[in-house]
């Protein structure tokens, strides 16, 4: 197998990654003179070469783990052993952390989550064991030689996504691959090759002896990553999608009540897109509850689908089954159950801003609107905004400017009445000290009250307050 030979820009992208950290040279100089091989290897390869910024220091040594550690040992600033029996070590030096594995040929029992570990006794064999060719590309250090067996600068040029042996093979030896698949042509906006599409359509159901946890992670890389809907749509139509997170590809079936040219999966990934332009607003990092929210929002559709006369079809309380559904899903995936609660929130919540008319809403409204979003708010307003798909300009301006107009009520009142941390105008404390009674269910009834007064009227003056639990208190005793 021959190695192309880099143009000098790409043999500049290399230098320039060398240069950045220096300690890169280092390293193989202390493995070259203890007689091992060591290179850079896989994705640190691939990103240099596309010229994007990378974090991950991957290496493939000819040393045991044993050897490893013992040859950086005394050059790391720190050493932790990440499992003798995967053969990998990481360390770190200054700011630098690197992750060493000995050469290995993997494989996979056919009913198995986990691989069984054999040491391999050559790069090019390690090489032929990774995912995608794109991926078996390495550089030895520290004489920076490049190593492309398996033709993944070539793949690169053509933004296709092939695999070292045959996708059969791959994906039988970690099911998880077909999972990568689609995660790397959303990083990448790469095409996959016929033949991983045919095998990953032909075995999707060998995504089954994966972890939950395991396929959660990639499912959040393609998420997270710059072109999540390539990624979707490749789960989806190879049916990978329908073991994993079966709400998605169900959504197919169902027409949109608002934009009957369009299905509700088609609008779905619109949402997510249309939110991903939003998140700036959020911070400067992609943001998984959001884009997870946008994907998931509707998925409650298919299950309250009803056909009325006249050929309308209603999707009545799919909020509130959605908010159901996207629990059990991100439970059944092993999301955490900050994440669960968050997305649930937001998928229950998206209808809500439709019941604003065209500014309707009391002051009373707009604060339980903030209540009920709590930390979410602003989350909920991308979700609200990126559910408009219409190709209608006036109706879109329209919901726009109104929503537009709810923000700045918002704003007006979080300005004067601290919206974000509404609660009743009296304490626990001093409701037990007007009312004469100790600590029990009649103190939260109390406070109950409160807040929703609190939540009608605004602010009020602890006078005011203590009035209207007295004669709140009063009436209820008579009862």
């Amino acid at each position: 197998m021959s190695t192309p030979s880099l143009s000098a820009d790409q043999r500049d992208l290399i230098d320039r990654l060398f240069e950045a950290v220096p300690a890169l040279d280092d390293l193989g100089g202390l493995f070259v003179a203890a007689g091992h091989e060591l290179a850079l290897v896989g994705g640190p390869v691939r990103d240099a070469l596309l010229n994007r910024v990378g974090n991950d220091w991957d290496f493939a040594t000819s040393a045991n783990p044993d050897e490893v550690e013992s040859l950086v040992s005394s050059w790391a600033d720190a050493l932790w052993d990440m499992g003798h029996e995967f053969g990998t070590i990481g360390l770190r030096k200054g700011e630098a952390q690197f992750e060493i594995t000995t050469y290995r040929s993997d494989t996979y029992d056919a009913e198995s989550r986990k691989p069984d570990v054999e040491f391999g006794d050559s790069l090019v064999g390690d090489l032929s064991r990774r995912d995608f060719a794109v991926n078996a590309m390495a550089i030895r250090i520290p004489g920076r030689e490049f190593v492309d067996p398996f033709g993944g600068l070539a793949d690169m040029k053509k933004g296709l996504l092939r695999t070292p042996v045959t996708a059969e093979q791959s994906f039988g030896d970690d099911p998880l691959r077909m999972m990568r698949a689609a995660r790397f042509a959303a990083q990448l906006d790469f095409r996959a090759a016929d033949d991983i599409v045919e095998a990953m359509t032909q075995m999707s159901d060998r995504i089954s002896i994966v972890s939950a946890e395991r396929v959660r992670d990639e499912f959040s890389k393609l998420l997270l990553s710059s072109q999540p809907s390539v990624g979707v749509r490749l789960l989806v139509s190879t049916g990978i999608a329908e073991r994993v997170i079966p709400e998605l590809p169900a959504l197919i079936l169902e027409r949109d009540e608002h934009h009957r040219h369009k299905d509700v999966y088609e609008h779905s990934l619109i949402v997510l897109e249309q939110a991903m332009a939003l998140e700036q607003r959020l911070g400067d990092g992609p943001d998984l509850v959001m884009r997870l929210a946008a994907l998931l929002h509707d998925i409650g559709k298919p299950r309250t689908r009803r056909f009325q006369p006249g050929g309308l079809v209603t999707f009545y309380h799919h909020d509130v089954v959605g908010a159901k559904m996207t629990r059990k899903r991100m439970r059944a995936m092993r999301y955490s159950n900050d994440e669960i609660d968050q997305v649930a929130k937001l998928v229950e919540l998206h209808l809500r801003f439709h019941g604003y008319g065209s500014g309707e809403w009391t002051d009373s409204a707009v604060r339980r609107y903030v209540r009920d979003a709590g930390d979410q708010l602003e989350r909920l307003h991308i979700l609200t905004r990126a559910d408009c798909t219409t190709r209608n300009a006036r109706k879109a301006a329209r919901l726009q400017r109104t929503y537009d107009a709810l923000e700045e009520r918002i704003s007006v009142l979080a300005e004067q009445e601290e919206l974000q941390t509404i609660r009743p105008d009296l304490d626990g404390n001093q409701i037990m000290e007007i009312l004469g009674i100790g600590p029990g269910p009649e103190i939260g009834k109390a406070y109950k009250f409160l807040l929703e007064l609190r939540l009608e009227n605004g602010p009020m003056s602890q006078d005011d307050a203590r009035a209207a639990l007295v004669a709140w208190h009063a009436e209820s005793s008579s009862e």
